[in-house]
């Protein structure tokens, strides 16, 4: 049985549709680490967790925020089902800097009642969001 030559890949939000069609290749972070995942993968349903997902068609690769939620993987398709999911092109970079420094303030603080374990997430959903947007300005300039 010949392996197939693409995944049909769908990734949702409970607000949208983000992305569907066919990809040569994809990368999703999980709760234990950034999973790459080809046609004709073993099935596997994982738990996503903060980070980049990125996937390739030909010589083109998009890549896109995600935080938390689950991915099925089966030979010839990938469903992930983001809790949130952004195109690198709608982030904006000023708020996700923004983000970043609350979130290191209230890492920083003093304060007895800080949250540090929400205060981290924040952290690293905000540099995530940050190192998508900048992948995709960087890919954006003229060589």
């Amino acid at each position: 049985m010949a392996l197939p030559e693409h995944i049909h890949l769908e990734i949702a939000t409970p607000e949208k549709q983000v992305f569907s069609g066919p990809v040569d290749e994809v990368t999703v972070p999980s709760t234990v680490g950034y999973l790459g995942i080809l046609p004709g993968h073993a099935p596997l349903l994982g738990e996503l967790g903060i980070g980049e997902i990125s996937y390739k068609i030909g010589d083109h690769r998009e890549y896109l925020f995600c935080s938390w939620g689950f991915v099925e993987v089966l030979p010839e398709r990938v469903i992930i089902l983001a809790q949130r999911a952004e195109n690198a092109s709608e982030i904006d970079i000023k708020r996700a800097e923004q983000a970043r420094q609350r979130a290191q303030s209230r890492l920083t603080s003093k304060d007895p009642n800080t949250d540090f374990v929400r205060g981290q997430l924040a952290a690293l959903r905000a540099i995530s969001r940050l190192d998508v947007a900048r992948r995709y300005q960087h890919r954006q300039l003229p060589r």
